[in-house]
């Protein structure tokens, strides 16, 4: 399976250890095709663009997220980044997944975000960080069965 994750980059990297923690999880269920976003070494600058600069990143990662079977996103930290990937991955019918710490830790999730849960395409779940396996276990469990 392919897995594409969502996590911010240059809206900021102060939850780059959940992501790591994510990612290894999700490793257990398939590719993850943007792991990159999990990285320590990344920072708040993003990736290096010199080579084909912000299309060329744009472009390898609306790819990744076409051939992606299910949308894993991280979405504390707002980013307009990961908002732009949600909505391509709506219009694409991707299966997505969020996950977000419950209040007072993040800071409340955009309407249009929460409001997109539909249960069966689009699920948001709020989560503790030692219930984040037995989540992920229970969606991809899920997942296998439809």
């Amino acid at each position: 399976m392919k897995i594409y994750f969502c996590g911010s980059i240059r809206g900021g990297r102060d939850d780059v250890d959940i992501y790591r923690r994510l990612v290894t999880t999700l490793q257990r269920y398939g590719t993850v095709l943007t792991e990159h976003v999990s990285s320590r070494e990344l920072s708040s600058t993003g990736e290096d663009v010199s080579a084909g600069g912000d299309r060329a990143i744009h472009d390898r990662d609306m790819d990744w997220l076409q051939q992606s079977e299910v949308i894993v996103a991280e979405v504390t930290q707002p980013s307009l980044g990961v908002g732009y990937e949600l909505g391509r991955a709506v219009d694409m019918k991707k299966k997505i997944f969020l996950y977000l710490p419950p209040l007072p830790v993040c800071v409340g999730l955009s309407a249009m975000i929460r409001g997109a849960d539909d249960g069966e395409l689009f699920m948001v779940r709020d989560y503790s960080e030692d219930e984040l396996e037995n989540v992920l276990e229970k969606f991809f469990s899920d997942l296998k069965r439809t």
